[in-house]
């Protein structure tokens, strides 16, 4: 093989390599949701709820939100706690009465990609 031909194939091989790196990191680096408190359509007790979600990666808080999509189809800002965890982002729902509720999530990830999704769950009479 002259030189020539190994340097288009090496460079040909390294171009490859970088390109099955990127694409995997790019995959893996969506901020997807794993765990919820309250998990997705649970019945649980109020007035006052503490949730919880876990993500597979990393989230800037700073740049994540939740809200709160009440029976009567109004939205409330919930305020994000100190993030216990990287992968984690955990607020307080408040004077809930009983109704159907849902938790809009909006993250964003490490690859510069927002995720959003939406936790329904119900509070019961107690």
């Amino acid at each position: 093989m002259d030189r020539r031909t190994w340097i288009v194939r090496g460079m040909a091989g390294a171009a490859m390599a970088m390109f099955a790196m990127s694409t995997g990191r790019r995959g893996e680096a969506h901020a997807i949701l794993k765990e919820s408190s309250p998990a997705a359509n649970a019945a649980v007790t109020g007035p006052d709820v503490p949730i919880k979600l876990k993500y597979n990666s990393r989230v800037d808080a700073t740049r994540s939100k939740l809200q709160l999509l009440r029976p009567d189809s109004s939205l409330t800002d919930l305020t994000l706690e100190k993030q216990a965890a990287p992968d984690t982002l955990a607020a307080k729902a408040t004077g809930l009465a009983p109704g159907e509720y849902k938790i809009q999530w909006q993250v964003l990830s490490p690859d510069g990609h927002i995720t959003r999704g939406i936790v329904p769950f119900r509070v019961k009479a107690a």
